[in-house]
């Protein structure tokens, strides 16, 4: 793919899935709501156990929703990437099989795009368990990011990056077991320079209430080699931004 092909103004929406069956229905809804029409959405089923398939395939009657179902479980980065590789649109958004999205999500952000020239929008989002309605937290996001900042500062969620291909190009995401999405904007940005945040929420991000101190520390290694292998950062230049994570993580938290 070139640089400029792009010369429609749709939005793929990459969706992974695995075991997903309860929520997914849910996620499928907030795209189907939202106010800007003109997009695909490419659920990948990761070769799901449970009956996801079956929850899906009611939605496949809408023209604009495909699904790619996997028989080998290959995990969210190569799934997002076969998602990416399916794709036609000149934007790109991703949405998670549990998280959901505000109706004016998708207009909000290409309106973004388009009065700042930029490659990448993000937004704040909201943190909830069992029902949107109650949400735990809003989490905020500054104005503006260069590559140099988030490095320090993971703060951009996936749900709510939309990003403009004509600018970039064909990209993937490095095929590792966290921080695949991080390493992703990074390497944008590293390249064509500042991204643009609005400040107000635009997704539901779902936390489960019984996350295990284990699964933070899992993260914490996978943030380490993300910076490690994806960024080439030296020892030195990994342990100040490090610190920053670490720091900026438990802000976010509190």
């Amino acid at each position: 793919m070139m640089r400029g092909r792009y010369d429609n103004q749709v939005v793929s929406i990459i969706m992974p899935c695995f075991n997903a069956m309860k929520v997914i229905g849910d996620s499928i809804d907030s795209v189907v709501a939202q106010t800007y029409a003109d997009w695909e959405l490419i659920i990948i089923d990761d070769a799901s156990t449970d009956q996801s398939i079956a929850a899906i395939e009611p939605y496949l009657t809408d023209p604009r929703i495909q699904l790619l179902a996997k028989e080998k479980n290959e995990g969210v980065a190569l799934a997002r990437n076969d998602g990416l590789a399916r794709s036609t649109g000149r934007y790109v958004a991703f949405l998670d099989s549990d998280d959901l999205w505000r109706p004016r999500k998708l207009e909000e952000q290409l309106t973004a795009l388009s009065e700042k020239d930029a490659v990448l929008s993000y937004s704040a989002y909201e943190t909830f368990q069992e029902s949107p309605f109650n949400p735990v937290k809003v989490i905020q996001v500054p104005e503006s990011i260069t590559y140099q900042e988030l490095l320090k500062n993971t703060i951009i969620g996936c749900l709510t990056v939309v990003i403009d291909r004509n600018k970039t190009g064909a990209f993937e995401m490095p095929n590792l077991l966290g921080g695949e999405d991080t390493a992703t904007w990074l390497n944008i940005l590293r390249e064509h320079g500042v991204a643009y945040g609005i400040q107000e929420p635009l997704a539901y991000y779902r936390t489960s209430g019984s996350s295990l101190s284990g699964n933070k520390l899992k993260m914490v290694r996978h943030t380490w080699r993300m910076y490690r292998e994806t960024q080439q950062l030296s020892i030195f230049g990994t342990c100040i931004c490090f610190s920053f994570y670490i720091k900026n993580a438990i802000v976010k938290r509190i």
